[in-house]
């Protein structure tokens, strides 16, 4: 007979045996789910209708759960960008603009990384693009190649952090609790603290750097960076505002209140395929005129809609107009041969991410069910209680662990199975430090998800970057000249994982980075996609559970004592 108390432990150890073997995720984790469920039946812990929870989880909280149709949107947005060739024109305008002074090409790159993460979200895409475009030109001028490569991979990586990233969606999603939750504006708001200071710190390390190794960040040839003044100003503003403008149709509306962040994320998706689109040399003459008489349209919805709020009949023409050209423009980017094919081709990598994550989803689901069954919330609830040192101890082995963890596990992976194990325990010992800062208990709880999720967010950027399994690391040898060598790639990203577990240790020492843009007294919300389902009494399992009237309800799968001594 094995006992309660060992089952947690075990389910856990078998789970990282299973990964050790280089089995799916996914798979994984429903077979663990499984399997201890059925020696859970046999031992008595519960019953066999206690596993009627697993179906209902997995239609409530991953068929139904309208929250996560953001991740298709953002997943199609970001490939679509990749390859429309705005990170090109991006990186020369910067280049030339900050090319004359020590260390602009790194100031460029950095800068644009950020503006790019801010619309694209993909690693790869950004790492590939960058490294192609700007290491052959840092080379060519002198640059430190350590220098080179470890800012091209550490600016690639901003975009796990830089809403509107999946991590923060994905993470927004895991963060709930019976009292709280973190919902993705939340999280939006609470990340945009810590982005702008992890740039700061980027740009900061290369402004010292060029002023104690001025030969390993030159500054570029003057009769190099072609014309100047208002010539490369227009060059820049042609890349920076059309991102702007996505980037407010995506992130503007939703925390305006506009649009939810699945709605957002259709926006975003839509606005991409505009982008890449206007951007094609085949559009032109007819099609720019629909393309403007479009934005007039918006502008002017906008302007009526707020100077003359009653004048409905004159804001629903303009929107009518404005519906017809974006039907024109996508018309036409249908006819044209290449964009066809790169839309078709981000469609399928849309689907292969997706698929992966709704997998990964109800194999997590069933082990949690089963996990929460044997009483591991409470285990591991006990085995951070005993951590000394009180919440600092409680966050310092949490973000060690998942440091060690990245090493092996994507984010999606350590989100789906270790977030939400975390969270109850990160919002019993974190929400006390917050009530001060947010004024009440209520919206300190919901806050210490917030704070909690966007730190795992920061850690987990270290996983695309630390030798010897940083994927980051792999994109850029793949796509770097020959000349450059590993070891230049593996040691120069040393530095830049050092100044992401500072911005750790910030995040850690000053909350107020993440609380800064959060409504102060207000609690978190749960999605009004989440799909509300009540367990019905089992005699052999547990009691119904009422409810939350804010959360979603969480069945609470721990046994009576008197239930289990039989």
């Amino acid at each position: 007979m094995i006992p309660l108390d060992l089952m947690p432990p075990l389910m856990f150890g078998g789970l990282v045996v299973f990964m050790l073997v280089g089995f799916p995720v996914a798979f994984s984790l429903l077979a663990v789910g499984l399997f201890f469920g059925l020696i859970a039946i046999s031992e008595g812990f519960f019953g066999v209708p206690f596993l009627q929870a697993v179906p209902q989880r997995i239609f409530g909280s991953v068929l139904a759960n309208d929250l996560l149709l953001a991740i298709p949107f953002f997943t199609f947005m970001g490939a679509i960008l990749e390859k429309c060739r705005l990170a090109e024109d991006m990186l020369d305008s910067m280049g030339r603009l900050f090319g004359s002074i020590r260390g602009g090409l790194g100031y460029s790159v950095i800068i644009v990384g950020f503006i790019l993460g801010a619309i694209t979200g993909t690693v790869a895409a950004q790492v590939i693009a960058m490294a192609m475009i700007s290491l052959p030109v840092m080379m060519r001028y002198g640059y430190h190649m350590r220098y080179a490569t470890g800012v091209l991979a550490a600016s690639g990586t901003i975009t796990q952090l830089v809403p509107p990233s999946l991590v923060l969606v994905v993470l927004a999603d895991q963060l709930k609790t019976q009292t709280a939750a973190a919902d993705v504006g939340s999280m939006y708001l609470g990340a945009w603290g810590p982005s702008l200071v992890q740039i700061a710190l980027f740009a900061l390390y290369t402004f010292v750097l060029s002023r104690l190794r001025p030969e390993w960040l030159p500054a570029a040839p003057q009769n190099e960076l072609g014309p100047r003044g208002w010539a490369l100003w227009k060059q820049c503003l042609q890349g920076i505002v059309p991102a702007a403008v996505l980037i407010f149709m995506v992130l503007g509306t939703m925390m305006l209140g506009v649009a939810t962040p699945t709605e957002s994320g259709a926006m975003g998706a839509l606005g991409a395929v505009i982008l890449a689109a206007i951007r094609r040399p085949e559009f032109k003459g007819r099609d720019k005129v629909f393309f403007r008489v479009g934005m007039a349209a918006l502008l002017g919805a906008a302007l009526v809609g707020a100077v003359m709020p009653e004048a409905k009949a004159a804001v629903q023409l303009t929107l009518a107009v404005l519906y017809i050209c974006v039907a024109w423009v996508v018309f036409r980017a249908s006819h044209i041969t290449e964009l066809r094919e790169l839309i078709q081709l981000s469609y399928q990598s849309t689907m292969r991410l997706t698929a992966m994550v709704v997998f990964i989803l109800i194999g997590s689901t069933c082990f949690s069910v089963v996990f929460q069954g044997v009483d591991g919330g409470l285990w591991v609830e006990h085995l951070f209680n005993g951590i000394p040192g009180g919440w600092i101890g409680f966050v310092l082995v949490v973000n060690l662990f998942v440091f060690f963890l990245a090493f092996f596990l994507d984010f999606f992976e350590i989100a789906f199975i270790v977030v939400p194990m975390l969270a109850p325990v990160a919002q019993k010992v974190l929400a006390p430090q917050l009530e001060g800062i947010m004024g009440s208990p209520e919206a300190a709880a919901s806050a210490s998800l917030v704070w909690f999720g966007v730190m795992l967010c920061v850690n987990m950027q270290t996983s695309f970057m630390h030798p010897p399994f940083g994927f980051a690391l792999f994109y850029l040898r793949g796509v770097a000249p020959k000349e450059v060598k590993s070891s230049d790639i593996y040691w120069g990203a040393l530095p830049w994982v050092g100044l992401q577990m500072l911005m750790v240790l910030l995040v850690v020492l000053l909350p107020q980075t993440v609380t800064v843009f959060l409504d102060r007294g207000v609690a978190g919300k749960v999605e009004s996609g989440d799909l509300r389902i009540e367990q019905p009494a089992i005699p052999d399992a547990l009691p119904a559970q009422k409810p939350d009237e804010e959360q979603q309800p969480e069945l609470n799968f721990s046994q009576p004592e008197e239930e289990k001594k039989k």
